[in-house]
């Protein structure tokens, strides 16, 4: 069964803005691996939406909302949608930060 991965801009910002400081911070490698986790990460999403917790908020616009943390980088959380098919990926989080309202939800 074919399933599908939409990376929203915000997504794509917060993937780069990781990349780059675990490329300063830890090393290229490190920085690499980070990314294809991450990939591997958001493919078991696709296939299994429903394994992530869900988030409980007011915002009707992301009713549905869940997060997961990448593998191997546990304290970075994908915040996605489930989606016909697939997943939405709404942001990519480190768990320190202030995410209820870098999301937009308080």
């Amino acid at each position: 069964m074919a399933t599908s991965i939409h990376k929203r801009a915000s997504a794509k910002r917060d993937l780069v803005e990781h990349y780059v400081y675990f490329a300063e911070h830890a090393g290229i490698e490190i920085a690499e691996r980070f990314l294809l986790n991450a990939d591997k990460s958001f493919e078991d999403l696709s296939r299994h939406p429903g394994m992530g917790v869900a988030v409980s908020l007011r915002s009707p616009k992301l009713d549905g909302l869940r997060r997961w943390p990448v593998i191997g980088f546990e304290k970075i959380l994908i915040f996605y949608l489930p989606r016909a098919g697939g997943v939405s990926i709404v942001h990519v989080l480190h768990a320190a930060q202030d995410w209820w309202s870098l999301l937009g939800i308080l």
